[in-house]
């Protein structure tokens, strides 16, 4: 919303900082650029602040620049107002991308299409809001048109010098009506607060947990050839956002200056393909749970080139032009989510990442609508601007198998998509924690059956000492005191076992010391037979 109602108030805040349109458009250069400079800020930041604490700062910074602006009446000013809301957008855009896929992980994908969705849905709302709830309404314009229209002429001094009522109430309309347009500003600055107020209840609820659930999530994950993927992407991303806007932004004039079409049925096509790029937003929120970003990428790059392709070859034909302006929008629609999801299966995305992609997507934003606004003005006679879709949309193409190609290269830190729901049957890191946890289980189950054995030795031990200890009361009572050495009981047991002779009168020594169910001397017994075995 703040970034689509500049352009339905633009001629309002000409006539705010009481300026012509061509001299302030130097605003948009000034947000752009904070844009960027926010964008990289981020990448910075978000290394040592926690995540809510800093979107809700930059919403604050934005809501109160939105609602500083109807008051703006100096061109400077609102050029450097223009300039912190681009900066604090940056900070939004590169922190949302980073937070969601913090928060949700591998799961990131619906939410990822959903917060680019809200991006479309706010710059179709955000013209209603400047447009039909505060601009002007038709009996304000009537009005000041019949008062226009009804005034006498002027013939004499007298008659010139006296006070115009009409010119007062031609004046009141003119400043009510661009008064209306600045509450848009308001409103939206209001919302913008609102919503960074709920920011900064989620940093002061869940910051304990969150840092706690940080620290044990242990060492991310890095692709073997990181940095060429995020360059690769960088300059995806400079194609794909310069493409989408530079379509958006001059469709109208090329179906109106090159294909001759009434400017109704120009703007109508504009229409179309920002209601298609919208609504295949918003289906993506669906698709995304049952797809991968990958497919979802693959899907939108033929659409894209197949539709650029028959709009090169049939650029002036009506139909041809509704139909693939159609494909288009919704071809262009998933991309930009798609990518970043892409790549956070093979590698960590981390805020510094993230502001790549931006300041990718920002810089392609500004060069290539302007190139292709320079180029229609020296070739008016060619359709440059689908040389141009084309031209990206083959470039992406090229590109996005060599990107896969970089991130599937063999590494121990890689990880493959998962099926959402349960493990992949080829994914080392389950086969690795299934090895690790059957090993653990082998470890504890040796473990248990050692302190058990030695339990049972030790047991033996005793119970045969104190065996000993009696039979050496009843043959030798003057031998009590001699403490028995275990040796020797163990080879005395088995010559009594042999010989069957005590030395109680030949009596054997299982008669002296009675053998019942678990005895001594069968656990001795059991215990030399399994040594034996072992």
């Amino acid at each position: 919303m703040c970034i689509s109602v500049l352009g339905p108030t633009f001629e309002d805040l000409a006539v705010n900082v009481k300026k012509d349109i061509s001299n302030i458009s130097y605003i948009f250069v000034g947000r752009s650029s904070g844009y960027i400079g926010g964008s990289l800020l981020a990448g910075i930041l978000f290394d040592f602040m926690n995540p809510h604490l800093l979107l809700g700062v930059s919403m604050l910074v934005t809501s109160f620049g939105m609602c500083a602006i109807p008051f703006c009446k100096q061109a400077l000013l609102l050029t450097g107002l223009m300039s912190l809301i681009g900066m604090s957008m940056g900070i939004l855009d590169t922190g949302g991308n980073v937070l969601i896929l913090n928060t949700w992980g591998e799961q990131a994908g619906p939410h990822m299409q959903a917060l680019h969705f809200s991006f479309a849905a706010g710059a179709f709302v955000s013209p209603i809001i400047a447009k039909l709830l505060f601009g002007p309404d038709g009996n304000s314009s009537s009005a000041a048109f019949i008062a226009t229209s009804s005034t006498p002429p002027v013939t004499t001094e007298p008659i010139a010098k006296a006070p115009d009522p009409h010119a007062a109430l031609r004046y009141v309309h003119s400043r009510s009506t661009t008064l209306k347009s600045m509450w848009a500003y308001i409103v939206i600055g209001s919302f913008v607060f609102l919503v960074s107020l709920l920011f900064l209840v989620l940093y002061c609820r869940s910051s304990a947990s969150r840092d706690k659930a940080r620290t044990s999530s242990g060492k991310p994950l890095v692709a073997r050839h990181h940095m060429a993927l995020v360059a690769l992407l960088f300059f995806f991303f400079f194609a794909y956002v310069g493409a989408e806007v530079a379509y958006g932004s001059f469709i109208f004039t090329f179906a109106k200056d090159y294909a001759r079409m009434p400017q109704a049925e120009a703007a109508g096509l504009n229409s179309l393909f920002w209601g298609t790029f919208a609504a295949c937003r918003g289906l993506a929120i669906f698709f995304a749970a049952c797809m991968y970003p990958g497919t979802m990428i693959l899907l939108s790059l033929v659409g894209s080139t197949v539709s650029s392709l028959l709009l090169c070859l049939f650029s002036r034909e009506t139909v041809a032009l509704w139909v693939c302006t159609g494909l288009y929008g919704a071809s262009m629609a998933t991309t930009f989510p798609s990518g970043i999801s892409w790549l956070e299966q093979y590698t960590t995305v981390t805020a510094h990442t993230a502001a790549a992609f931006v300041v990718g997507a920002a810089l392609g934003e500004m060069v290539l609508p302007a190139l292709v606004g320079f180029l229609l003005g020296k070739f008016p006679d060619q359709p440059l601007l689908m040389y141009l879709s084309l031209a990206t949309a083959t470039f992406t193409s090229i590109l996005f198998p060599v990107m896969y190609k970089l991130a599937s290269a063999p590494s121990g830190q890689t990880r493959k998509p998962r099926v959402r729901g349960r493990p992949d049957a080829d994914d080392s890191e389950y086969r690795q924690a299934l090895l690790d946890s059957g090993a653990n289980e082998e470890e504890e189950e040796e473990e248990e059956d050692q302190d058990n054995e030695a339990d049972q030795w030790n047991d033996a031990d005793f119970e045969v000492i104190e065996m000993d200890d009696t039979t050496s009361l009843i043959s030798s009572p003057s031998k009590a005191s001699t403490p028995p050495d275990v040796t020797s009981l163990t080879g005395s047991a088995a010559a009594s076992n042999s010989q069957a002779t005590g030395p109680a009168g030949g009596a054997s020594f299982s008669d002296t010391i009675p053998l019942v169910g678990d005895s001594p001397r069968r656990k001795l017994l059991l215990s030399l037979d399994r040594e034996k075995r072992d």
